[in-house]
């Protein structure tokens, strides 16, 4: 696979997309483009190549003059930044010379700009973000996750079929449980929106089991979870913030009870597993799915694990041609 990475994309680029493309091609047969103002980069890796070995010939530059901050309009940047470094990456993989686009950027960016140049996959309406969320026993897949505040039952009978394609396909899961995101479990809690998408998905073959609430995901009892963008998007920045507060809590506790420290090398040992299992840079990115090539959204904070993890997401999707198989299956809804 020949990914493109939008070098220019997050808080701390491009050191981070830098490092993690070079931590890419150490692991995997996959070459990378970094795409991004060419000078900066050419002195990204001769810094890096002091630190670490690797096969030059397999990460190459691509210039691109213009980049798409943070807090940009996604539209009229997309629109207008035509030399951007994502806008680069994208004309990168429409002319098939390379199989996706990875951005840890403007998240809103990365999305209007995938649109601009990689259309819709027919017979869907709105593409959506798909998060991989950690539970107790493995990763739950959340659709959607802040694509789209404002949907209709449509749209989410949209997005169980392609988190169902996703779960199957890209994380091998075997007739993924699907459910909708509610205020509870009964058929009679929620709002119009989960009523009517109710309706839809019992009249299809997913395995649909109704309504879950949001402390439900962690517990592993559905495999794809629906919601619109704004509900999906709260519940992932809650989740995020409260993991956070729990492993600063204990770490608070440990320094002011003395009585701890003896215990310290065994809780690290502890806190490194539960970390390493939700940590979000283990998932590295969030496949926009809906779209007609492959496209990974990470997020801004994102450090170069996340930005490795994110080349290695893509490339599972770019060769599961996730594409083609939801561009079927909602063919077969349609007829």
């Amino acid at each position: 696979m020949i990914l493109a990475l939008d070098a220019m994309g997050g808080d701390k680029a491009p050191d981070i997309n830098v490092e993690g493309a070079i931590l890419a091609v150490k692991q995997s047969d996959d070459d990378i483009l970094l795409v991004g103002k060419q000078d900066i980069l050419y002195a990204q890796l001769d810094k890096w190549s002091k630190k670490y070995s690797f096969d030059k010939s397999r990460i190459r530059v691509v210039n691109a003059t213009e980049i798409i901050e943070m807090g940009e309009h996604p539209a009229n940047a997309a629109r207008h930044k035509k030399d951007s470094s994502m806008a680069v990456c994208c004309k990168l993989v429409a002319a098939k010379q390379a199989d996706a686009f990875i951005s840890m950027g403007n998240s809103g960016a990365a999305m209007a700009t995938s649109l601009l140049y990689f259309k819709r996959i027919s017979g869907i309406s709105r593409p959506a973000i798909s998060i991989s969320f950690p539970t107790i026993s493995g990763r739950c897949t959340i659709v959607d996750a802040g694509a789209n505040v404002d949907c209709k039952p449509e749209h989410l009978l949209q997005f169980a079929i392609m988190g169902d394609i996703y779960s199957k396909s890209v994380l091998g899961v075997k007739n993924p449980k699907v459910a909708i995101l509610s205020i509870g479990e009964e058929e009679t809690k929620g709002n119009e929106l989960v009523f009517e998408t109710s309706k839809l998905l019992k009249q299809t073959d997913l395995n649909f089991i109704g309504n879950i609430e949001g402390g439900d995901i962690p517990k592993a009892k559905a495999d794809v979870v629906v919601c619109d963008g704004f509900v999906g998007n709260v519940f992932l920045k809650s989740s995020e913030g409260i993991a956070e507060m729990i492993l600063k809590l204990i770490k608070n506790s440990i320094k002011a009870n003395p009585l701890y420290w003896g215990a310290t090398p065994f809780l690290k040992l502890a806190m490194k597993s539960v970390r390493k299992k939700a940590d979000y840079d283990e998932a590295g990115g969030a496949p926009l799915l809906g779209v007609n090539s492959t496209c990974i959204i990470g997020h801004g904070k994102s450090n170069s694990k996340a930005v490795k993890n994110a080349l290695f997401a893509a490339s599972r999707c770019a060769k599961k041609n996730i594409s083609n198989i939801i561009e079927e299956e909602i063919k077969k809804f349609q007829n």
